[in-house]
């Protein structure tokens, strides 16, 4: 279900940026109630349109490594691999995308956490099948990259 984005929704959005933001401080610097920041962001909540979480910068934690994997797939049920991808130990997300692959699936890994690139192939990756292929793009640097901690 889509959900309609008014101005004040976005900038409510907007202000919790920072997550920690007092609702007060957001009322305030919008000119509206507290009580309507709080209302709205549980709304929010509620339709699945926000979630407010700890995202952490994986280039400062000693051991994180984020792996891109382009997956084509010998079936055209994409969704339901999408999701069956998501079950995975390691995913943050497996989007299902256009161009040359189906999905585009972001991952976490961590040897001192016991989960290595070729552990998730031989662990992880070996409990889905119908896949013809995957590349992965290991990232060494990024930035702005902020993903939530879930080893």
């Amino acid at each position: 279900m889509k959900v309609k984005m008014d101005e004040t929704n976005k900038a409510i959005i907007r202000q919790l940026r920072d997550g920690r933001k007092p609702f007060s401080a957001i009322a305030e610097e919008l000119s509206i109630t507290e009580n309507t920041v709080r209302a709205r962001v549980n709304k929010l909540i509620e339709e699945g349109v926000l979630e407010i979480s700890g995202l952490v910068n994986p280039e400062v934690i000693p051991g994180l490594q984020v792996v891109m994997m382009g997956v084509k797939l010998k079936t055209l049920d994409l969704e339901r691999k999408a999701k069956e991808f998501s079950s995975l130990r390691g995913i943050i997300s497996a989007s299902v995308v256009t161009g040359r692959y189906d999905l585009i699936v972001h991952l976490v890994l961590s040897e001192e956490e016991g989960l290595s690139l070729l552990d998730f192939f031989k662990t992880e990756l070996d409990k889905i099948s119908e896949i013809s292929e995957v590349e992965t793009f290991v990232v060494y640097q990024s930035h702005n990259l902020r993903i939530p901690y879930i080893l």
